[in-house]
């Protein structure tokens, strides 16, 4: 019997990517083309329906009542259909880790410990996706993955990982260059390191200085930097001082590469969290076995 009607396919992938997450952008990064195909994509669905699925505004988009309803039993379909797929390609399926993270975490923290698991683990396939605009993670298209949040994540099963602690850090050389930094009060004579659009939930210097019970002052000059990688590898370079995360920037502080110029910290509220969406394969060796070795990884940094 024909199936009919159906609408095309690579339409269907590209709406149920960009409703998960709410964002062409991050839709684009998972199915590795560009956001203006994701655009097209879903113009062709919602023109073979009849109907607009999202209600578009000049910051965000937004599911309409029809494209929530669409969305949930597609979403379903294509799950289903995924099982299916990998129930035939078991032998690889059953393999492979899809982990997704933002990429401070997934460049400072997970890459480079993840060669041990690799090296312990050679037929498991690694894919780390890593991105910084993930808005509900309840939608998370990933066997498991990591995030900092202010509060629990609701709708996903989400295990806490680590609290954080935010300082400033500089290179040794840089504070050579200034050994009067006796408090946060100095820091107003130094170059920061600025980070543009940080991620949802991140601490900027303002807040940092606020929550730590001293006056926000303003510095000599900043350098404004849109990645939390580069941000610190320029501090290590010796540009400026910038504010870290304990748990990203640990090997640094063990290394010398980075000091901290003077002890006032701040406690956050949020925490990492290992996330776990429930229609994913938790029940996969390979995925159970990723999961212990990343707590394990956690359990040893804090002893």
């Amino acid at each position: 019997m024909k199936i009919d009607p159906m609408p095309p396919l690579n339409s269907l992938v590209a709406f149920e990517a960009a409703a998960r997450h709410l964002s062409f952008t991050v839709a684009a990064a998972e199915l590795n083309v560009t956001q203006g195909a994701i655009s097209r994509q879903v113009r062709l669905l919602e023109d073979y329906l009849g109907t607009p699925l999202f209600e578009r505004t000049t910051r965000r988009i937004v599911l309409s009542s029809k494209g929530e309803q669409y969305y949930r039993d597609i979403h379903d379909v294509l799950t289903q259909l995924a099982r299916a797929t990998g129930a035939v390609r078991h032998w690889k399926g059953a393999q492979q880790v899809t982990v997704f993270t933002s990429t401070a975490l997934a460049s400072m923290w997970l890459l480079p410990r993840v060669a041990e698991f690799q090296r312990q683990n050679e037929e498991i396939e690694l894919r780390i996706i890593a991105n910084d605009q993930a808005k509900d993670f309840s939608r998370l298209d990933c066997d498991l993955a990591v995030f900092y949040s202010g509060q629990r994540p609701e709708g996903i099963h989400a295990t806490p990982l680590f609290a954080e602690e935010v300082f400033p850090v500089c290179s040794p050389e840089y504070l050579a260059k200034h050994p009067g930094l006796a408090g946060p009060e100095q820091l107003c004579d130094c170059t920061w390191l600025w980070l543009e659009d940080p991620q949802s939930g991140w601490i900027g210097w303002a807040e940092w200085y606020r929550r730590t019970g001293h006056v926000p002052v303003e510095p000599r000059r900043r350098i404004n930097i849109n990645s939390y990688a580069m941000l610190i590898q320029s501090a290590v370079a010796g540009q400026g001082i910038a504010l870290a995360w304990a748990n990203l920037v640990d090997r640094h502080l063990e290394t010398g590469a980075l000091v901290r110029p003077i002890d006032a910290a701040l406690r956050t509220s949020g925490m990492f969290y290992l996330l776990e969406p429930e229609d994913r394969g938790a029940w996969r060796p390979s995925v159970r076995r990723f999961r212990a070795w990343l707590l394990e990884q956690v359990a040893g940094a804090d002893s």
